[in-house]
């Protein structure tokens, strides 16, 4: 299974390699086009610029411009504390508008990694696709797993096989009914963000202290249902998928 699990990585990163695209800007920028898809299936671009000896890395302010323009606001005091504590757990900064990090020629692949996460993160964790969508999945999951009783570390991050460190939201620890449960949240469940779960999820399996540490998604599909492609993919790599709406499915289990 390690021999299996190594070949999808090195496929993985052999595949961001091929679709990664590279233009010079002038002024020493240079344009980062990936294989990342944001929510309206686009590329996302990061830029970069060398400053010192070291560069800068930002998303130029596409992130939180989007969000603006399409009617999401961050402007309440609970939204910018959520945005900074999503950001500060991939060493991420706020510059005005601009998600930025700062990366030395040795840390490079992982600050651009971290770059590109929290930039998904961001969007989906503040992207809101109804008026009538009035507060954050995120903070629904928070209340539902505080009035449930379930024992919960949030925001912890964990280092994989390839050396990059990956974010879950929350850790339910080892008990003794139950293994070690990492739970994420996922508001727009689609293919790019089952993808990108699949990769953190495959990278750090193996690393964890509890050989049978389970991975359960909590899928938001109180707005559009879940994709039946969706749901078989999290199913063949064994994970867990719980719609919103049965989360009471698994109280039981994550409470143990």
């Amino acid at each position: 299974m390690i021999a299996e699990t190594q070949k999808l990585l090195d496929d993985y990163v052999r595949w961001i390699k091929d679709k990664t695209m590279l233009h010079d800007l002038g002024n020493d920028w240079i344009e980062i086009t990936t294989p990342s898809l944001d929510r309206h299936n686009d590329s996302l671009q990061i830029f970069l610029k060398k400053i010192g000896t070291g560069y800068e890395l930002t998303d130029d302010g596409y992130i939180l411009t989007d969000l603006e323009m399409s009617g999401c606001s961050l402007d309440s005091q609970k939204r910018r504390a959520l945005l900074q504590q999503v950001l500060a757990g991939f060493g991420v900064k706020q510059d005005r508008e601009r998600l930025l990090i700062h990366a030395t020629a040795e840390n490079f692949p992982e600050k651009k990694h971290n770059l590109l996460q929290a930039m998904a993160a961001v969007n989906d964790m503040f992207y809101l696709s109804a008026p009538q969508v009035e507060s954050l999945f995120y903070e629904d999951v928070v209340r539902w797993l505080d009035i449930s009783d379930i024992r919960y570390t949030p925001q912890v991050s964990f280092k994989g096989r390839t050396g990059f460190s990956h974010n879950f939201d929350f850790i339910v620890p080892k008990s003794r009914l139950q293994p070690e449960r990492i739970v994420q949240a996922i508001t727009n469940p689609k293919k790019d963000s089952m993808e990108s779960l699949m990769f953190k999820w495959l990278d750090t399996k193996e690393t964890r202290p509890d050989p049978n540490t389970r991975l359960i998604a909590l899928l938001n599909d109180t707005v559009t249902p879940i994709a039946q492609n969706v749901s078989d993919a999290f199913a063949n790599y064994d994970v867990r998928a719980v719609p919103w709406t049965e989360r009471e499915s698994i109280r039981e289990e994550l409470a143990a």
